[in-house]
């Protein structure tokens, strides 16, 4: 029965994942991409053919989910998400390779944003759309849409939204998880339209600001053009999308209370506030820093200095020129950021705020010890006492996250990348960020790599969208006993 009911499940998001290809199907169709038609019908049917007959023998199966069902079936569904998402690219030759095309699609659906993709201004306007649709999809999650819709398909469950996110304290918006999933996709989507509506405010076109909205929330980094932002050289527009890419690294539940003026719920989260705080200091840092050198105006320095602490911290990795303003100090602070990531409960990777919240408590309360032996300290977290093993949680991810950058870095050195570049790949990688923050670049070094140096990246791209424990539980032998 539970076999069933991951198999409904599993292809039920197949069925979505064809659904969301309408879309640049009709770009396609409208402009005449004859390569891309041919792409996305020939993935839509394929989607549709294996999907619905599997759907509809098992419709009538209703189960509640276990942790072990619910991290197999996270698992499994952003692989199936990959691979599906790459047949467009495939097909329509577009991206010949299917190891070229699967990495270009993890990269999209884990919002890391790395592309092997050269040079945008000759790919298929359909395809382009398609990239950065997998952002948006990735970003909250199909896994989450899918939760939304468990009424409809007849099963429930906590454990899988527990297994889509693995955060150091998780909480819930509302009492049925559900209801959870529906609010956070409204949140989603009602942003996501605000955002667009701006930019063609500001001057994009519909179709870029569209692509720029699913990259923004989907803190993911795809543009649609070669220099990003940069094209449009509109203020305006970079202060748009900075802030939706602030609000978008933010934790979606205090979003939500904020909306329903719970303003002490957002005001004591610690997290919330250490998130504010870094990005002002690194923001104060880069503009400062910048300002002294006398390369550019004040304005321009300040919205130079916020675009990039929020592009970087948030993991999303969208440029808007303005590198070479950016003093050796302001990008030394900016690489800092590649340590921290977004909040959790948004849609930004790393190692999220919140770990390094717990970590610098527990520090205090080490010192604190050390002056009062006998003294019983706890981590305080939102003006409460913290649960006493998270700090155990915290430390056991750390370990995991630095180890696993060591060993990618290595495999990928393995390739004849220097150990620099390789070691900063892995870590680039495993946090989502998809942009080196001192070099601004994300392709020279990738499309000559081999190709088993591209399934490593994609699979570190892959591991950090889960936040690591989904993966290695997975691959445990204690899962499987």
């Amino acid at each position: 029965m539970k076999r069933k009911a991951i198999l409904k499940l599993l292809f039920f998001l197949i069925l979505m994942y064809a659904l969301a290809m309408i879309f640049p199907l009709g770009i396609a169709v409208f402009l005449g991409e004859a390569e891309m038609i041919r792409g996305f019908a020939v993935t839509i049917t394929i989607a549709v053919a294996a999907a619905l007959p599997v759907y509809l023998l098992t419709r009538k199966t209703a189960i509640r989910f276990t942790a072990k069902d619910g991290f197999m079936l996270v698992f499994l569904a952003w692989v199936m998400a990959s691979v599906t998402g790459a047949l467009p690219y495939w097909i329509s030759r577009c991206i010949p390779g299917f190891t070229d095309a699967v990495f270009e699609s993890v990269s999209g659906f884990s919002t890391t944003g790395t592309s092997i993709i050269a040079d945008l201004d000759i790919m298929p306007r359909s395809l382009i759309f398609w990239r950065a649709e997998t952002h948006w999809l990735g970003g909250m999650g199909m896994v989450v849409l899918t939760v939304a819709l468990f009424p409809f398909l007849g099963i429930g469950g906590f454990q899988i939204l527990k297994a889509e996110f693995n955060g150091p304290e998780k909480e819930r918006i509302t009492p049925k998880i559900t209801e959870t999933a529906k609010i956070l996709w409204l949140l989603y989507v009602s942003l996501t339209f605000i955002e667009t509506i701006l930019l063609v405010i500001a001057g994009m076109t519909w179709y870029d600001a569209i692509i720029h909205a699913f990259s923004t929330m989907g803190t993911g980094g795809f543009s649609s053009r070669n220099n990003g932002l940069a094209y449009w050289n509109s203020p305006a527009i970079v202060w748009i999308v900075s802030v939706f890419m602030l609000i978008a690294g933010y934790n979606f539940t205090l979003i939500y209370r904020l909306l329903q003026r719970k303003w002490k719920d957002v005001w004591y989260s610690s997290e919330g506030r250490a998130y504010i705080g870094i990005i002002v200091i690194s923001t104060l840092i880069t503009t400062v820093s910048g300002s002294l050198t006398g390369r550019a105006g004040s304005s321009t320095n300040l919205r130079n200095g916020f675009f990039y602490t929020v592009s970087v911290l948030t993991t999303t990795g969208l440029t808007a020129g303005g590198q070479s303003l950016l003093t050796p100090l302001a990008k030394a602070a900016l690489f800092c950021l590649m340590f921290i990531g977004g909040c959790s409960g948004s849609t930004a990777g790393g190692v999220k705020v919140i770990r390094h919240v717990v970590l610098f408590k527990q520090a205090g309360n080490e010192i604190k010890k050390i002056i009062y032996p006998q003294g019983v300290f706890s981590v305080r977290l939102n003006n409460k006492v913290g649960r006493k093993d998270v700090v155990y949680g915290v430390a056991g991810f750390i370990v995991m996250y630095f180890a696993v950058t060591i060993a990618g870095g290595l495999i990928i050195a393995g390739s004849g990348l220097n150990h620099i570049d390789s070691f900063n790949m892995a870590l680039l990688s495993l946090g989502n960020f998809g942009i080196d923050p001192v070099t601004f670049d994300s392709v020279t070094s990738i499309i000559n790599l081999p190709n088993y140096a591209k399934w490593t990246i994609s699979f570190l791209m892959l591991t950090g969208r889960l936040e690591l424990w989904t993966i290695f539980v997975f691959f445990s032998r204690e899962y499987w006993q």
